[in-house]
């Protein structure tokens, strides 16, 4: 019987939630100390990504939290984790492409579509289960605008014409975007009724939820960490 703040040995959705915890803020105060030894026209960047290591660290605490307490997915805090760091990070493309002529446009375009991939999501997956598929093919098509302007529409032009520094980081961005975010989407068709067309992959519906929630918790420190350590070494390696 595990007490409150306490993690038994075995609870491995605990542990990637506290391991979570600690790497997001230990990326968040690096990000922050750094602050000071990059160039100011990268500075925005670099804070952006500490700013989205930060939020993370302190949802991943309340969600831990909840699970210990309750043994539940915390899908709730997730999604509101999600719909603050998401459209940050897509931010971050118009940062570093902004000096190549990025309009602001770009930028609403970018935010308008993370949070329709989000808000479309949470509805299909916690508020109209029986509509989750029409609610994830909208998701799923908000997705594919982000990774289609990051690989080969506005984003990835202007990328082309900022500097090979610029270029090669954009489409470091863009294989995060492509790969580390593909598995958001694939564990939302896990979870909707009937699994990954029609068939049920795992016999316990819980197991399922705790085993998704493991592999979010990897991809949440490898996207968002990741995220932002391209960032820090493009400020390191343009003046």
């Amino acid at each position: 019987m595990e007490h409150m703040g306490t993690i038994a040995s075995d609870n491995y959705v605990a542990f990637t939630f506290f391991i979570g915890t600690m790497a997001m803020m230990a990326a968040s105060v690096f990000f922050f100390f750094e602050l000071n030894n990059t160039s100011p026209k990268w500075r925005t960047s670099v804070l952006v990504s500490g700013l989205i290591t930060f939020i993370a660290a302190v949802h991943y605490y309340y969600m831990r939290g909840y699970n210990l307490e309750t043994g539940e997915s915390p899908t709730f805090f997730r999604y509101v984790d999600w719909i603050l760091t998401v459209p940050l990070m897509c931010v971050e493309f118009y940062l570093i492409t902004k000096k190549a002529g990025a309009k602001i446009s770009l930028l609403w375009k970018l935010i308008f579509a993370s949070l329709v991939m989000l808000v479309t999501g949470y509805i299909g997956e916690v508020l109209d289960r029986d509509g989750s598929v029409l609610w994830g093919v909208l998701s799923g098509a908000a997705y594919f605008y982000i990774a289609y302007l990051v690989w080969f529409g506005e984003v990835a032009k202007l990328a082309e014409t900022a500097g090979p520094q610029v270029a090669k980081a954009t489409r470091i961005l863009a294989w995060f975007v492509l790969v580390g975010w593909a598995i958001y989407p694939l564990g939302y068709i896990l979870g909707t009724p009937g699994g990954l067309f029609g068939m049920k992959l795992v016999a316990d519906p819980k197991a399922a939820l705790h085993a998704m929630d493991i592999v979010y918790n990897i991809a949440d420190a490898i996207n968002k960490i990741g995220f932002g350590l391209v960032i820090y070494a493009l400020s390191r390696k343009e003046d």
